[in-house]
């Protein structure tokens, strides 16, 4: 018997969905920062055994959108509402939220099999975890309840259990050798974007977008040039810094993570460019990969 499905991590902004996904998948797909709305995609990792073919995916947190790129961001999500085989319902341990009562409110009228994560249980005392576990059991009846610590690692092992034991039966979506559905050109521009959150402070990463102008593989390098895209030009002096030293300090952390990534040597140009309006722009968040209706 070969079982096969999708699994759709949804939840809040910071609650650990890319950190349990990569816990999942066993491969660093999802970029994980301590900052809100780090994933913007619907980034998929797929894990295969002899008899099973599990496509995890992860999404970005739930939000109330302010312009068209946060819109095409809970796309995704209510994407992900749809067309699941199992659910992965992330919360943890620490947040308060009414953000997701709509969401939760869908997840139990649409009778797809979910699995409630309670996340960072390491932050936890055991009566708290208690008392989470029966506010949740009351929200969501049918679910099922999975305490771990993502970061951890524990109880990874239990939670990709109950996954298995939910999935349909059926053939494999993706040929075996399958990791995920995205492309180097969609890593090489997260990695940077990633560099980007960790360096620069307030609102620049969020007013940051990457595009991978080039990408040329060679047998013993990569060749990648990218633009980062910024909404005024006050942001491009912040992000290229005095003398270029902030940029040249995120193209090096950037280069070193695609070189492991990778498994070969990259050589990476970086270029910053303004588009005042492209969180509104039909046409750049085409580009960018967001799909608008």
């Amino acid at each position: 018997m070969h079982r096969s499905g999708f699994v759709n991590i949804i939840g809040n902004p910071n609650v650990g969905k890319s950190t349990l996904m990569n816990a999942l998948v066993g491969e660093r797909l999802s970029i994980i920062t301590s900052k809100a709305q780090t994933t913007r995609h619907r980034i998929m990792g797929i894990v295969n055994g002899d008899d099973f073919q599990i496509v995890y995916s992860d999404t970005p947190g739930i939000l109330r959108p302010s312009y068209k790129l946060q819109e095409s961001m809970m796309k995704f999500v209510r994407g992900a509402l749809t067309d699941a085989d199992v659910l992965l319902y992330v919360t943890d341990v620490v947040e308060q939220s009414d953000r997701s009562d709509e969401i939760v409110e869908r997840i139990s009228r649409s009778g797809i099999p979910t699995i409630v994560v309670i996340n960072k249980i390491d932050l936890s005392t055991p009566e708290r975890l208690e008392e989470l576990v029966e506010s949740w059991r009351a929200k969501l009846p049918e679910a099922v309840i999975a305490p771990v610590s993502a970061k951890e690692a524990f109880n990874i092992g239990g939670l990709f259990d109950l996954i298995l034991e939910r999935l349909p039966e059926g053939e494999a979506f993706y040929p075996k050798d399958t990791l995920t559905d995205k492309t180097l050109r969609f890593f090489a521009s997260e990695i940077i974007r990633e560099k980007i959150l960790l360096t620069y402070d307030k609102e620049i990463p969020y007013c940051c977008e990457i595009a991978i102008d080039t990408y040329k593989e060679e047998p013993t390098i990569d060749r990648i040039s990218a633009t980062i895209y910024v909404a005024r030009d006050s942001q491009k002096g912040i992000v290229i810094g005095h003398k270029g030293e902030k940029l040249k300090r995120v193209g090096q952390a950037a280069r070193v993570d695609l070189e492991k990534f990778l498994g070969k040597r990259v050589f990476l140009q970086l270029y910053v460019k303004v588009d005042e309006d492209w969180r509104n722009n039909d046409r750049q968040l085409r580009r960018f990969g967001y799909e608008q209706e």
